[in-house]
């Protein structure tokens, strides 16, 4: 558990085992209770015996030799004078062998190991033969004398005893429960015995009679063979009967299976000849079907045809009646325009030059207010559209102020403790936490490394150095596992969430890394650039960090040249001092632009001048937002009175909208009075007399069709009546055919009716 290998010789007598805690004492304990049969949880060391197994390792091995001396010795004859015991443990079994004093096998099975363990007195389960720790804690902390009392018991084994004592006391009350119960369950069969003897007697007087019935029985069959005897002298007189007959029989047989032979012959001739008839029946009922669809078709045509047809004169005589009621309407027309006077034509023209006037006015009046009220409309549009402008730089500044703010904040903070630069708030908490719980470390917790580094020229190399190696800053550096898990408790009651904990030995001097192994150029790396007092630091920096081999460099195009063209060897990655990050992988070329928000000045030993930068900037950007915002109040009382303007100028414009739309409406009621009179006379004779030709030239065409419609009709009858004609003439031929076919299947049938029977 401790060692890799460890090998003891004890001596005769008492050995004593001393060392420093942890060093591996109760681990020989352990091993002996492990090779004498004890369990994992039995040593109180493990849930399971492939803990036991070193990290690293596949098995573990345990090798006990025991004397097998004098008169109490364990089977001499087979072990001699040692026995070997080894226990083998493996990630999925346990395995015991016992071996002689040469080494050879003898046993494997866990009772042997049992047996030889009874025999030596070796109860590793009891206190008195191995104590472990846990048990010598509770006997020396147990403060009464019943406690001591029951450890006694145990260790003597009287606890062991009286145990097998209650065991076989309960076991001794199932059995008498047991016996009575079988006393009464035996008793109903006794009482079946006793009725099964009295059928016993009945049986044997049945079996007597029995025996004179199988007697009877032969008797009865020797009758049966003398019947049987008279019947076959009859049967074989009638046999010597019959075989006279046979040679007349099978001369029938012959002249029937002759028959059979010329009926098979004429079957396959009626077969062969149905099939041809068969075959001119299907070709003439495919012709039967397409003549069939032919004269549908021809008859859907006729019928449609006709269709058309009755439609035609049907609107040949409304065009008719049309042209008759055209004609009374002229005659009509030209009377009225007679009746009409010369003094109203020209009053009703002085009223539409007086509407018109109105008109014209309106018109203007409302194209003056629809122009004014589009450029109010601009006007507005145009002082929203700054008004937004103005309101969008307001929220721009405020945000940049609030983040100028923050960051005075968090310099102001880290000026008064550099640790706060490396976590805020919640690293200070976490530090506190550490202070208080320093016990429980094994070793205190280095962190986080940013608060033990310096940067040389942090102004030049800040950013570069920040894109560097900036996750590892907030680092937390502990000796082992164990530091690790006490540091994430500490870090969860500080609600210090996603902390990085690094594991390095602290043993581990300061690492110097040899020339050849830096990368060969001028430009400054990391690691030249940190100054760090703390070995473990440095060397955290150069293993989890590769400082040593991360060059910087002043500007994009140097970054370039140094990452791609001159190929430097250690090289890893490229930082530029403005943030860009240029790396190579094989043939792959990459570079990263600078990260947003990136952060530049926690590794600065003083934050004055940033903070006072800082300061101004915030200064110009609250000026800039109180100017925004006296811009923005004029804006808002302009847009104010731009809008108050605009809606009055709408009401005026919708107001000459509707007095165009009324004065409009009654120059054309008044033009369509002047039209229904003057015009209507002039225009309505020389319109109708133009319908009246068009009706007359629409019923010459129409009477064309008509007859062109009565000709297609003709030919459709023609049609129909060729394919009705070609039916006939089928029909009448295949009737023939159809004839012969059912007189043939009439013949077939007879034929092999006369076959079966």
């Amino acid at each position: 558990m401790c060692h890799n290998n460890l090998e003891i010789d004890f001596g005769d007598s008492i050995n004593f085992i001393t060392g420093q805690n942890g060093s591996g004492k109760s681990a020989i304990l352990t091993a002996l209770c492990l090779a004498f049969g004890s369990r994992a949880r039995g040593t109180q060391r493990a849930n399971t015996m492939k803990d036991f197994i070193k990290t690293g390792c596949s098995y573990a091995l345990i090798h006990v030799e025991i004397k097998n001396h004098g008169e109490d010795s364990f089977k001499p004859e087979t072990y001699g004078r040692a026995i070997i015991v080894e226990r083998r443990i493996s990630e999925s079994a346990s395995s015991i062998i016992l071996k002689n004093h040469q080494g050879k096998k003898v046993a494997s099975r866990r009772e042997d190991l049992f047996e030889l363990v009874e025999h030596f007195n070796i109860d590793v389960e009891n206190p008195c033969v191995i104590m472990s720790q846990d048990k010598s804690r509770e006997f020396l902390h147990s403060g009464n004398d019943r406690d001591k009392f029951k450890f006694f018991f145990k260790a003597t084994l009287l606890q062991q005893v009286e145990d097998l004592l209650k065991g076989i006391e309960t076991h001794i009350g199932n059995a008498d429960s047991l016996i009575d119960e079988l006393e009464k369950l035996i008793s109903p069969i006794l009482r079946e015995l006793q009725e099964l003897q009295a059928k016993i007697k009945s049986m044997e007087h049945i079996e007597e009679i029995s025996l004179q019935v199988e007697v009877l029985r032969k008797k009865l069959a020797w009758s049966w063979v003398y019947n049987v005897d008279t019947q076959l002298q009859e049967k074989s007189e009638l046999i010597k009967k019959l075989q006279g007959r046979i040679p007349l029989c099978q001369s029938r047989i012959d002249q029937c299976l002759k028959r059979i032979d010329e009926l098979n012959e004429q079957i396959t001739k009626k077969k062969a000849q149905i099939a041809a008839l068969m075959e001119k029946t299907l070709e003439f009922r495919s012709k039967k079907d397409d003549l069939k669809h032919n004269i549908s078709l021809a008859t859907k045509d006729k019928l449609g045809l006709e269709e058309d047809y009755g439609r035609k004169i049907n609107y040949i005589q409304k065009l008719e009646k049309r042209q008759k009621l055209l004609d009374k309407q002229i005659h009509d027309t030209q009377e009225q325009h007679i009746r009409n006077t010369q003094a109203e034509e020209l009053e009703m023209q002085e009223k539409l030059k007086q509407l018109e006037e109105a008109v014209d006015e309106a018109h203007v009046v409302f194209q003056r207010l629809r122009t004014e009220e589009d450029a109010l409309q601009e006007n507005v549009a145009r002082a929203k559209d700054e008004f937004n402008n103005v309101v969008c730089q307001i929220e721009e500044n405020a945000k940049k102020l609030s983040g100028i703010r923050c960051h005075i904040r968090e310099l102001q903070l880290n000026q008064s403790s550099k640790v706060t630069a490396f976590g805020g708030s919640k690293v200070i908490r976490l530090l506190e936490l550490i202070e208080r719980r320093c016990e429980r470390f094994r070793r205190p917790p280095i962190g986080p490394i940013g608060s033990h580094v310096t940067l040389v020229h942090a102004e030049k190399w800040g950013l570069a150095v920040e894109n560097a190696i900036g996750r590892l800053l907030n680092s937390f550096i502990v000796t082992d596992l164990k530091d690790s898990l006490v540091l994430k408790a500490c870090a969860r009651d500080a609600n210090y969430d996603y902390l990085q904990i690094i594991i390095y030995d602290f043993s581990i001097p300061r690492l110097n890394i040899p020339g050849h192994m830096l990368p060969d150029t001028n430009h400054p790396t990391t690691l030249s650039v940190l100054h760090c007092d703390h070995p473990t630091v440095n060397n955290v920096l150069i293993d989890m960090g590769n400082a040593e081999r991360q060059v910087l460099v002043r500007d994009y195009e140097a970054g370039k040249m140094v990452a791609f063209e001159q190929a430097i060897s250690n090289l890893k990655e490229v930082y530029t001092s403005d943030g860009y990050k240029m790396f190579s992988r094989g043939s792959v070329q990459t570079i990263l632009p600078p990260m947003k928000n990136g952060r530049s000045g926690r590794l600065c030993g003083s934050f004055d001048s940033d903070i006072e930068s800082l300061e101004k900037d915030a200064s110009y950007f609250q000026d800039l937002d109180e100017k925004s915002k006296s811009v923005k109040r004029k804006l808002e009382e302009e847009l104010r009175s731009l809008n108050e303007n605009m809606q009055s100028v709408k009401r005026r414009r919708i107001d000459a909208e509707r007095d165009l739309q009324s004065k409009d409406f009654r120059l054309q009621d008044a033009k369509k009075s002047n039209f229904a009179v003057t015009s209507t006379t002039n225009t309505s004779s020389d319109e109708l007399l133009q319908e009246e030709s068009k009706i007359v030239d629409e019923i010459q065409e129409e009477r064309k069709l008509l007859e062109q419609i009565q000709l297609r009709v003709n030919e459709a009858e023609t049609k129909r009546n060729h394919f009705k004609m070609l039916l006939e003439n089928i029909c009448e031929s295949a009737k023939v055919d159809i004839d012969a076919l059912e007189n043939a299947e009439g013949e077939l049938m007879k034929i092999d009716k006369y076959l079966d029977a």
